[in-house]
């Protein structure tokens, strides 16, 4: 069975509960070293896919659906998340090839997709070509596709998702012809084997509420191992195959890049609009609102905020030709969010630190204390909120704020937003390279240049200027 089967009308996106439907296909996801037998009632899980399913009910519902869908342009007289549709003028970029058979199938039913394409974290001290027995290669080409054996890290989401793109970074991208491949895979493909890591979906369950994990229990990402064990790819869900030069050139010149961190970018000032009310509030409930330190800590916060932001509208606000009619968003700006996001997530959880101090831990252990007669009297003496704030209202602030940034979600999101663009040397040497061949650093070191043709070792060479 394909993701698609479940929906009623294939020239539109799935709804929420089409979506639920759809993930009860046999695949094969493991967790506490068991196999899942349907995600979407496993606690690991459950409200991590109905978080899904409200986004795609979203692009339904009346309220939102003008502002999230538009028109398809594959000719079914559907509609779709404006994203998923080329954009092809300023207005479209901001509202918002690889086989074209993809290109509909993505734009119409809108399948939740995740991608992996970075080799597991094994004999990084040899070449790619000498880790076969781990990497992703092809073990032969049989009657309508290839079989293929290996591992992927970081498949974030894999056990929720319809497919996975299967990549390969340009960083250890290999000569070696049967790991030069790119290809889409079904979750549910036989051979194909997601381990997950520990679920902190599961805290609230264990404690009854989600009060104390108030996102955790929600909108865990669960990552996996993502193994494919001699899994059959068809030719028509093969992107690239046995074409190393094509594997090196892909993710710039497919768009990949200024699309996935066009997303990244406005995913990021979005998570800062958060993290910065957040910040606000706590530093309100607990009296540290009115410190001069704590004021410049929160505005430098709120800068970084507008950074992002400014950032995600330059990319729109000046869009790149592309194919065609096609537009992509402005490439210095995809690459400036790419180096600075990972330092500025880092500084602010230090901010929230430094701010907040030890009001992220002067908490009661869980919202059961908050109803124990014998306790609750001293909670709402000792642990009361400044200016006039209740004393739930504080507890629910910092446990959201300390779900943020100090649990095992939180402590996760940062490790992300370290890494989410690709290394730390790779992605400030690429920005380099950007600017050597697009004419960027010859223009910079011409305007040196221009400063010292006004002089020479026998003084001014303008008129301008009176010599000494």
């Amino acid at each position: 069975m394909r993701p698609e089967d479940v929906i009623a009308d294939k020239r539109r996106p799935y709804t929420g509960a089409e979506y639920i439907e759809s993930l009860r296909d046999g695949r094969e996801v493991y967790i506490d070293g068991e196999r899942v037998a349907d995600v979407t009632t496993h606690p690991a899980f459950r409200n991590s896919v109905r978080s899904i399913a409200r986004l795609y009910d979203a692009l339904h519902d009346p309220k939102s659906k003008n502002q999230l869908t538009c028109p398809t342009d594959t000719g079914s007289g559907g509609y779709t998340h404006r994203f998923f549709r080329v954009q092809r003028s300023r207005d479209e970029l901001i509202a918002a090839q690889t086989a074209t058979a993809w290109y509909k199938k993505a734009q119409e039913t809108v399948p939740f997709m995740n991608h992996a394409i970075v080799n597991p974290p094994v004999d990084r001290h040899k070449p790619a070509e000498q880790s076969k027995d781990v990497f992703v290669s092809v073990d032969k080409e049989v009657d309508g596709g290839i079989i293929v054996s290996g591992a992927k890290v970081v498949a974030t989401s894999a056990a929720i998702t319809h497919y996975n793109f299967l990549g390969q970074s340009s960083k250890t991208a290999t000569e070696d012809l049967d790991m030069s491949l790119m290809f889409i895979v079904p979750i549910n493909a036989p051979g194909l084997k997601i381990f997950c890591r520990t679920s902190y979906e599961r805290a609230a369950e264990r404690y009854g509420s989600p009060f104390d994990y108030p996102l955790s229990s929600r909108f865990d990402e669960n990552d996996a191992i993502f193994v494919l064990d001699k899994v059959f790819i068809p030719w028509e869900d093969v992107f690239i195959y046995r074409d190393p030069a094509r594997v090196i050139s892909f993710f710039v010149a497919s768009g990949f890049m200024q699309g996935a961190l066009f997303q990244g970018c406005t995913r990021f000032a979005v998570k800062l609009d958060f993290i910065t009310g957040l910040l606000a509030k706590a530093l309100r409930c607990t009296g540290g609102d009115e410190a001069k330190g704590n004021q410049v800590l929160l505005g430098e916060v709120v800068a970084w905020r507008h950074l992002f932001w400014s950032l995600s509208h330059a990319m729109v606000n000046n869009p790149a030709p592309w194919k065609g009619d096609a537009l992509l968003p402005e490439l210095n700006a995809v690459l400036s969010y790419r180096v600075f996001a990972p330092d500025a997530y880092p500084r602010i959880k230090d901010i929230v630190e430094r701010t907040v101090t030890s009001g992220l831990i002067y908490l009661p252990s869980t919202v059961k204390d908050l109803s124990n007669p014998a306790i609750e009297p001293y909670l709402r003496q000792y642990v009361r909120g400044s200016h006039g704030i209740p004393y739930d209202e504080r507890i629910k602030i910092l446990k959201l704020l300390w779900d943020a940034i100090g649990t095992e979600f939180g402590v996760r999101h940062e490790l992300y937003e370290r890494n989410y663009a690709g290394g730390w040397e790779d992605i400030r040497t690429q920005t380099l390279a950007v600017a050597q061949r697009g004419g960027d650093m010859k223009a910079m070191e011409a305007l040196v240049d221009e400063c010292m043709a006004d002089y020479d070792l026998n003084g001014w060479t303008a008129s301008t200027w009176i010599n000494p």
